[in-house]
């Protein structure tokens, strides 16, 4: 007798606590909005400057990854040759098998010219076997997306800013040392 009011109080408990907000999210119609510093998939980047991708085929993020997800090859930049870009190659090809990859970010703490971002994209299901590889048009544009999301700027634009506004400074300190001596005198 004992056991079955504790089942009932049980029961009624669970009632009153499903009474509360449902923790449920109704998916494909509601998404989860990502949190900050969210880690998806991998992109590429593209440099506004010079219509091209940072991209120069230099195969250190295909050598050091764990899962071997990555394929590209490089050419000769023909922007190089017109004088328009400092890239004397740039990739040709560049394939990633999402499928494989275990977002473990290597790829881009290696890539020595800013090329690879992860992205906030992190639902890209197919209904093909190798329907998640994903080649280098798409890698662009998952790469533009997210540099447009979050006014991205390239590693290296950043410290060239930081070092003109240093010298900035310290120009501006000389200036007010050599003024301040100018009045001393």
């Amino acid at each position: 007798m004992l056991n079955s009011v504790k089942g009932m109080m049980l029961t009624f408990a669970s009632a009153v606590k499903g009474m509360r907000k449902p923790v449920t999210r109704q998916y494909p119609t509601v998404p989860t909005p990502v949190q900050d510093r969210f880690m998806g998939f991998p992109a590429l980047t593209w440099d506004d400057a010079v219509p091209e991708p940072f991209c120069t085929g230099c195969m250190v993020c295909i050598r050091n990854c764990p899962t071997q997800c990555m394929s590209a090859s490089m050419m000769d930049n023909p922007l190089h040759e017109s004088g328009d870009s400092s890239r004397r190659k740039i990739i040709d090809y560049f394939e990633i098998n999402l499928n494989r990859c275990i977002l473990c970010g290597i790829c881009v703490e290696l890539c020595n010219f800013d090329a690879i971002v992860m992205s906030h994209e992190h639902e890209m299901s197919t209904y093909q076997r190798n329907g998640d590889r994903v080649d280098l048009p798409a890698l662009l544009e998952i790469g533009k997306k997210y540099q447009a999301d979050t006014n991205w700027i390239p590693p290296t634009v950043l410290a060239k800013q930081k070092q003109e506004a240093e010298a900035a400074a310290k120009a501006a300190a000389e200036e007010r040392e050599a003024a301040a001596a100018g009045a001393g005198e």
